[in-house]
């Protein structure tokens, strides 16, 4: 779905059908340890940049929305490899195993 930023996520989610009034970011939801979403931190979120980028289905994202130096909010992601079981430094490029993986396997 497009977000209020103009860019294509599949975590944010709209209905403004019949009077209602939802919009939301669901990999926000999922973290208990972020702040509310709001639609303002769509413009700074690199979710749909290393959604893009990287189309691996092992790769799982963290989106926490955090207050820094107490008045500007910022977005940080974590990323996680579910097929190898460790956490992703560079969630653009992906795991750096599931990458020598694949080139093991081409010939």
């Amino acid at each position: 779905m497009r977000t209020p930023a103009g860019t294509e996520c599949p975590h944010y989610y709209e209905d403004f059908n019949r009077g209602r009034q939802t919009q939301e970011c669901r990999l926000v939801q999922r973290n208990r340890a972020s702040l509310p979403w709001r639609p303002a931190d769509c413009e700074r979120c690199p979710v749909p940049e290393i959604l893009r980028t990287n189309r691996s289905s092992d790769l799982r994202l963290e989106l926490t929305i955090e207050k820094r130096f107490g008045f500007f909010r910022r977005n940080r992601v974590e990323a996680y490899c579910l097929a190898h079981v460790r956490g992703v430094s560079d969630p653009i490029r992906g795991c750096p195993d599931c990458a020598a993986d694949r080139s093991q396997v081409a010939p």
